[in-house]
């Protein structure tokens, strides 16, 4: 263990884990991330060597007796028959059969149906009825000679929770670690190895737990695939529910106007919407409207009835194209449904994470060390929704006078929430209270400058704030408005404090860009057809200069080159899709297609090398696709532009020999023109139209 891990276990003895003892007892069983952790908090909280290997051993056996696989269900059924009772994980939901005016359970995975349940445990979980509860119950079976009778008794049931915790001592202990570690330990605790990520990274990670800690809190997360924004709401808390697919039911989420239940809205802390961007998705304008409401009010109607809630709802989904593509095209919100696409239903959203800055989660991102038992932080957080430290906020700083109300409600709840998470005693330094402020303030301010995109009768509002003691205001930007300000403002110039901020107008990413593009154009071969050869061991070549200027306006490649099979190919194939964006401008959008061959001995490891290649290049703007070709018989290698231009390489893209590609020091590693290359030879044509 690290300094860290012994300062975790020291303080927190009993209420840890080592987070990757989860994927260890996991196996093929899936369980959510709590519900493992429960079981592991139970058995493996020591820092003992031969105590967790003990205790890894129970769970498992635990797992393999009690948790039920869908495909053993029968082998299940059959063993509680014969034995009369046995003891099962899964998940319950529990339905009310008004007919017989009885509580019927349904086993998800069991697949038993219209197991008796009495009134009581329903008082004691009510979430019984709603989607359903893990649990850990014992069934009894007890054949009746009335057929109308069902066999199946619920013994006793026991939902797979945290059932009391000591607020004192979170508190009293959080005051024996500094900001950084406190971070850390709660990077930890969801799973991810916080060396793997900036202070900016770690704190948007723990911007997915403000919906636990704040009632009524509206979030939305839009960027690439693969950067683990579902997780939290799904793997991480009791409390929280993951709706697939991000369509759902004005019944479903708010209540049922037949049978008068009330919705998901009433039962958990946090709903959130998985899959939510989509433009082709089916929006019910009838749920838009009411959630609409909710969220600005926390109230909906049933009828003549009105109802509350303090459920927070957030909103998650990919999106299709780069940051400054949108910026310039359309908006940040371009992938919603077009009725979501509704500036009063935006107004309501208190933040936009900007998911094109969450990395890609990879295999070395999570997790060996020490953090809460996810179960026991999530209850910490749901005990914080009691509390309010917005008003921390006038301690230091007076928000801009500009600033509508759900400007400054949004501001002041993002506040409250990430003081509650990362300063749960209210005490900050002043500069950490800053520092929570400015990224309060980015969020909304996401949300409020691309509403003023799609609807022109809002204005353009100073996002910023005044600092008591020296009087000084303080403008705050959003790190895209500084990557790309002409295409973010490009509807008039860039404002005047953005300058005096950041430098001048003309130091951007988009002009620097350009700059690199043509001083490479103007050094490299005229675009011309001709035939040019190398000579073994020759150094100076790159993919830069031999395609780069022909790459120019490109906006469809297609490369036919039989041997992108091996690592080192693939990384080739990787390094000339380098040099598509080096020669795009940062709005535009490449599609790049390959057709290769199948690897007779690795083609599994192959095809998980390029599609690897698709996640790391679609935040560059690069729409990577592949294929193999079925024939089996292709020996050409070429590339061909829809700008007109077929590229012949005899080589294909392999025209370096060998170099030390792990050596992260080695210039040649890093430099293509300090390779040697072997011989080869490039014809440019030109294509009729």
């Amino acid at each position: 263990m690290n300094d860290l891990d012994l300062k975790i276990n020291a303080h927190f003895g009993g209420l840890v884990v080592r987070k990757d003892l989860v994927k260890e007892v996991k196996g093929n069983a899936i369980v959510p991330t709590f519900v493992l952790e429960y079981l592991l908090g139970q058995y493996c909280a020591s820092d003992d060597e031969e105590t967790i290997r003990s205790g890894i051993d129970t769970v498992k056996e635990i797992l393999a007796r009690h948790y039920v696989h869908r495909n053993e269900a029968n082998l299940t059924r059959a063993t509680i028959k014969e034995k009369g009772h046995h003891k099962v994980i899964d998940k319950i939901a529990v339905t009310l059969n008004d007919k017989k005016d009885v509580y019927e359970a349904q086993f998800a995975n069991l697949g038993l149906k219209e197991v008796l349940v009495d009134s009581d445990t329903i008082k004691a979980h009510p979430k019984l009825l709603v989607n359903g509860v893990w649990c850990i119950a014992e069934l009894e079976y007890e054949p009746s000679e009335d057929k109308k009778i069902s066999p199946w008794i619920l013994e006793s049931l026991k939902p797979i929770q945290l059932s009391s915790f000591d607020m004192d001592l979170y508190l009293e202990q959080r005051q024996r670690f500094s900001t950084d570690e406190w971070i850390d330990l709660l990077i930890q605790s969801i799973g991810f190895n916080p060396e793997h990520f900036s202070k900016r990274g770690k704190l948007f990670q723990l911007l997915r737990l403000v919906p636990f800690c704040e009632r009524n809190y509206n979030l939305i997360e839009l960027g690439p695939k693969g950067t683990g924004k579902s997780h939290i709401y799904s793997e991480f808390s009791p409390h929280g529910m993951l709706l697939s697919g991000g369509e759902v039911t004005v019944a479903k989420l708010f209540v049922n106007n037949s049978t008068g239940r009330i919705g998901l809205v009433g039962y958990w802390d946090t709903v959130a919407f998985d899959e939510f961007a989509g433009k082709g998705k089916k929006a019910d304008k009838a749920l838009v409207d009411i959630l609409k409401g909710y969220m600005a009010n926390k109230t909906f109607s049933r009828g003549i009835e009105t109802l509350g809630a303090e459920a927070s709802l957030a909103y998650v989904g990919n999106t299709q194209h780069t940051v400054p593509y949108m910026l310039k095209h359309t908006d940040l919100f371009d992938e919603l449904p077009e009725k979501y696409r509704d500036s009063a239903f935006l107004d309501r959203l208190y933040y936009y994470i900007p998911g094109w800055e969450v990395d890609i989660i990879r295999g070395e991102m999570f997790s060996s060390g020490y953090g809460f038992v996810v179960d026991y932080l999530a209850e910490v957080l749901r005990s914080f929704r009691d509390h309010d430290f917005s008003d921390r906020i006038a301690k230091h700083f007076t928000l801009a006078t500009d600033l509508s109300t759900r400007d400054r409600d949004g501001i002041r709840k993002t506040f409250s929430g990430l003081m509650k998470i990362l300063h749960p005693t209210g005490e900050a330094t002043k500069e950490e209270m800053e520092e929570i402020l400015r990224f309060s303030l980015e969020g909304r301010k996401r949300v409020k400058d691309q509403m003023i995109r799609i609807d022109k009768t809002f204005t353009p509002v100073h996002f910023g704030y005044k600092d008591n003691s020296s009087g000084k205001d303080v403008l705050v930007t959003t790190l895209e408005e500084r990557e790309y300000p002409k295409h973010y403002h490009r509807d008039g110039g860039v404002p005047k404090e953005l300058v005096e901020q950041t430098g001048s107008p003309t130091e951007t990413v988009e002009d620097n860009k350009e700059t690199v593009v043509e001083k490479t154009v103007t050094s490299a071969p005229k675009l011309k057809e001709q035939q040019l050869m190398y000579e073994e061991d020759q150094k100076g070549i790159s993919y830069d200069m031999l395609f780069g200027p022909y790459l120019v306006c490109a906006t469809e490649i297609t490369i036919t080159d039989p041997y992108i099979r091996s690592f080192y190919q693939i990384r080739n194939m990787m390094e000339f899709l380098e040099t598509v964006v080096k020669f795009k401008a940062p709005e535009d959008e490449v599609k790049v297609h390959l057709i290769t061959r199948a690897d007779d001995f690795e083609s599994q490891k192959q095809q998980e090398n390029l599609d690897r290649v698709i996640e790391m290049v679609q935040s560059a703007g690069v729409v990577f696709t592949w294929e193999f070709d079925q024939s089996q018989t292709i020996h050409a290698r070429h590339i061909i532009t829809d700008t007109g231009w077929k590229i012949d390489l005899d080589r294909g893209l392999d025209i370096f020999q060998k170099y030390e590609m792990n050596d992260a020091l080695s210039l040649a590693n890093r430099l293509q023109e300090y390779r040697q290359c072997k011989k080869f030879q490039v014809t440019y044509m030109k294509l009729e139209a």
